[in-house]
């Protein structure tokens, strides 16, 4: 099997969709052998910022001297991204022939396991053989029925933010969401979690109680922001004075607050990791499609924010950053709550291009301009994603105002290639 036809085996079961349960993966794991009992996993769950608290903990590992694996999704450049060995993408011919080992037992079961499952079996497969020390799963929806959470002991378990977001799935509250992500939670192993709203933290409070987990929580009270630009955030927590991160976002410290708290967690069960590593690693730190600059001249800012939370999020930093309005463009799917997210994008758009994201769930463009319209902005649907950079662009560039594209993580690969990224 070479890596085209891997691509193509792992795709061919994309038609099952999300079908949540253990019981495929379970399956899979034990006619494997069990790779997953090898692992030392740190796992992560959460609505937002599970991705970035990924890639803080990568590196700050790396730093301290152990490989380091880590398992995210979605991709948004190449598919190879989403299993990685030291922030290096997983290469074309050891995807294959883990992908090739994976086969021989997926198609002898009686029940074929999703294309997430396939991948998270092929993930367990390339860390084993690579010999890892620590890896880092991140969950794909959810958590208590995800695929990942065939994990029976990590390391640590960690929370970030709960939202909501993949209602139909998880839940219509905050606590029936955090539920979900709670049941990543096992017995006496530690949990660390950034998750604020009192409904989500009382049911994280409740199940670490139940099952013993000794529960550490971010202090939102000890974060102090400092200086603050598109070269980094500076700030203070704790008792750590001047921390660095170049990811742009003024949501970022709370995810590096939670990756200090990870830290110290994984000092106290016996790992090696000096202040100094923690510091570096953090400075070294990059996460694609986070308030990441493209163009200085319009400026030009990418945001992965596709749901309530963290479209404010984006937004905020907006205001912190940059006087009066900036231009705006977007597109999103159709199940999320994208009139809520338009009614937060309108509080600084000053003029609105909309695109139709590559997915089927997409919300077509014109439907999302009238949303906008309706708001009293301006919005011009476009038609293709470079017709809609360009006239943003332009418009941008002609106003002297910087431009936000944000929305959906769909349009990021595209959006990147015209910008000769």
């Amino acid at each position: 099997m070479n890596y085209t036809e891997a691509l193509q085996y792992i795709h061919s079961v994309s038609w099952k969709g999300s079908m949540p349960g253990l019981s495929r993966i379970r399956a899979l794991c034990d006619a494997m052998g069990n790779p997953e009992r090898d692992l030392s996993v740190i796992h992560v769950a959460g609505t937002n910022g599970k991705g970035s608290v990924t890639a803080f903990l990568s590196t700050i590992l790396h730093e301290a001297g152990y490989r380091v694996g880590s398992f995210t999704s979605p991709y948004v450049r190449t598919f190879n991204e989403r299993i990685a060995i030291d922030g290096v993408p997983v290469s074309n011919d050891l995807l294959a022939r883990a992908t090739e080992r994976v086969r021989g037992f997926a198609d002898a079961l009686g029940e074929k396991p999703t294309e997430f499952e396939l991948l998270t079996a092929i993930a367990f497969e390339v860390f084993r053989r690579k010999r890892c020390d620590i890896v880092i799963l991140e969950v794909g929806l959810g958590g208590r029925l995800d695929s990942t959470n065939v994990i029976e002991s990590p390391l640590c378990s960690v929370i970030t933010g709960i939202a909501l977001d993949h209602m139909q799935l998880l839940g219509d509250t905050l606590d029936k969401i955090a539920f979900e992500k709670a049941g990543i939670i096992k017995a006496g192993r530690p949990v660390c979690t950034a998750a604020l709203a009192p409904e989500a933290a009382a049911v994280i409070e409740r199940v670490a109680e139940e099952k013993g987990a000794p529960l550490c929580k971010v202090d939102p009270t000890a974060i102090t922001v400092g200086a603050h630009d598109l070269c980094g955030v500076t700030f203070d927590y704790k008792a750590r004075r001047g921390l660095h991160t170049a990811l742009c976002g003024l949501y970022q410290p709370r995810n590096a607050a939670l990756v200090c708290e990870v830290v110290d967690t994984l000092r106290g069960i016996g790992f090696s990791i000096s202040e100094d590593a923690l510091r570096r690693g953090m400075e070294k730190t990059r996460w694609q499609a986070r308030f990441e600059l493209l163009s200085r001249d319009p400026v030009v800012i990418f945001d992965g924010g596709h749901n309530e939370e963290g479209i404010r999020a984006a937004i905020d930093t907006v205001k912190a950053d940059f006087d009066g309005k900036v231009d705006i463009l977007t597109g999103v799917m159709r199940d999320k709550a994208y009139e809520t997210m338009a009614d937060i994008l309108c509080e600084r758009a000053a003029r609105v291009f909309t695109l139709t994201p590559d997915n089927p769930r997409a919300l077509p463009a014109a439907e999302y301009a009238a949303v906008f319209r309706a708001r009293g902005v301006e919005a011009t649907p476009c038609e293709t994603i470079p017709a809609a950079v360009r006239e943003a662009v332009a418009a941008a560039k002609k106003d002297g105002r910087p431009l936000m594209i944000l929305g959906s993580l769909y349009m990021y690969k595209d959006i990147c290639k015209l910008f000769g990224r």
